[in-house]
């Protein structure tokens, strides 16, 4: 009988849903880069805040450490499919950048409105060596589910 081959890996650009993904690799999540930041609360209130909005991944790192923390909203399939891109915010290391962030991704004209001014300012454009982490299973392993499995509130 012919072994059975492992599943192909995925990564979060590979989800059915909304993903943020809060790199923890690098400097981001650094104690000695952001000795004011507690990481571990913000992630927390990412998770919370976040809901059913998204799904919260922890990646490695991202490779944009010039711009840590950093943080990555990935739209949905659906919104992927009509060319919307990962928006990385970095630099989020305030309460009040976490917030907007956060509000902005409940919000359910996400992709339709333009970020709030916070975030906005927080935005950059990755390098190519970036993107090809955030694609990179290794460093951001996909979703455990589906959006569609899931019930909204």
């Amino acid at each position: 009988m012919a072994a059975k081959r492992p599943a192909q890996a995925r990564s979060a650009l590979d989800s059915d849903g909304a993903v943020v993904i809060v790199c923890r690799g690098g400097d981001c999540g650094s104690r000695r880069k952001h000795p004011t930041v507690d990481h571990a609360t913000q992630l927390a209130f990412i998770r919370i805040a976040v809901g059913d909005a998204a799904d919260v991944l922890v990646s490695k790192c991202l490779d944009a450490c010039e711009h840590s923390n950093v943080i990555v909203v990935v739209p949905n399939a659906h919104d992927r499919d009509r060319g919307v891109e990962p928006v990385w915010v970095g630099e989020v290391n305030d309460p009040d950048v976490t917030d907007d962030l956060t509000g902005w991704v409940k919000s359910p004209t996400l992709w339709s409105t333009p970020p709030p001014t916070l975030v906005d300012i927080h935005t950059f454009i990755p390098t190519r060596r970036s993107r090809h982490e955030l694609a990179d299973p290794d460093t951001v392993p996909a979703a455990r589910g589906t959006r569609h499995s899931r019930k909204r509130r």
